[in-house]
This record gives C-alpha cells, structure tokens and sequence, in this order.
C-alpha cells in the first residue's frame, strides 16, 4: 500500500478533521481516507454523466413537474 504526506494544512482545517474523527471514534486518516475516496467517485461519476447524449425535453422540466402535480391534486 502506498502512503500520503499532507503538508501546510491549516490549523482551523486540523482541529476540524481532528473533531470530526473524534467525533467518528476514527483516526484522521481514516477521514481523510473517506474523504478522497468520496472525491474521486464523485469525479468519476461527473465524468460519466458528461458522457451521456443530451436530452432535449423541449419543455423546462419546471413545467412537467407543475403539470404532474397539477394533475395529481385533480386525482386527490
């Protein structure tokens, strides 16, 4: 397994991680860790949503919804 040195980190972002794996009754690592994991997916993820084919509603999807919602309180 690789390691990662993180340098010049704030001290207000410090106390922060520190409270939180406190809080989490983890190591700092452990939040940073989860941290970057989480990052990383979420890349991954906007990158595969960029490579979808763009849909064209011709209609904003504000005017569905009130439609659909209209519709339902008609059933109601």
């Amino acid at each position: 397994m690789g390691n990662l040195q993180i340098k010049n980190i704030s001290d207000d972002l410090h106390e922060r991680l520190r409270l939180h794996a406190n809080e989490d009754h983890c190591s700092m690592s452990a939040i940073v860790l989860a941290a970057v994991e989480r990052e990383l997916a979420r890349r991954d993820w906007q990158k595969h949503l960029a490579q979808r084919p763009k849909t064209n509603l011709d209609v904003e999807a504000s005017a569905l919804l009130m439609e659909e919602r209209s519709m339902n309180n008609k059933e109601q």
